[in-house]
C-alpha cells in the first residue's frame, strides 16, 4: 500500500503535557510520525509557557528548530542565545540543550527528529 501525502492542522492534533522529568509549563504535539507514515523524520510543535523550561538534556539525534512565536532561551550550558520568531537552530547529536521561556506568554517552535530508535514514543510509532 503506498504511503499518500498528508495534511493537517496542528490545532487538530492533541495537545499533550510534556511528562519528562524537570519539564515545566511545556506541551507537545505531535503533528508527523510514523503514525501517519513518516518513515524519516517526525515534526513536533512545542509551547513553553511563561515561566516554563525543559532542562538540558542529550540524546544521539539531532534537532532542526524554528521558533514560530515568542522569545526564550536555548543553552548547551556553556553558552545561551536568545531566540525569537524566525530563528532557526541546529543541535548536533550528544549535543547538551535546553529552553527556557522566563517572560513571553509562551514560546512556540517545531522540531524536527530523525525517526530512530529512542527518539519516537510507542504511541506515534505506528506499530
Amino acid at each position: 500500500m503506498a504511503i499518500k501525502m498528508f495534511v493537517g492542522h496542528y490545532k487538530d492534533v492533541e495537545e499533550k503535557e510534556v511528562t519528562i522529568e524537570g519539564v515545566e509549563n511545556t506541551t507537545i504535539r505531535w503533528l508527523i510520525s510514523p503514525k501517519i507514515g513518516a518513515k524519516n523524520f517526525a515534526m513536533r510543535y512545542f509551547v513553553i509557557r511563561k515561566g516554563g523550561k525543559i532542562p538540558i538534556h542529550q540524546h544521539d539525534w539531532e534537532h532542526e528548530i524554528f521558533v514560530v512565536k515568542g522569545e526564550g532561551y536555548i543553552t548547551n550550558g556553556r553558552k545561551t542565545v536568545k531566540v525569537i520568531p524566525g530563528s532557526f537552530l541546529y543541535i548536533p547529536p550528544n549535543e547538551p540543550h535546553g529552553y527556557e521561556n522566563p517572560d513571553s506568554e509562551t514560546l512556540e517552535f517545531l522540531c524536527l527528529i530523525p525517526v530512530k530508535e529512542g527518539s519516537i514514543p510507542p504511541e506515534e510509532r505506528g506499530d
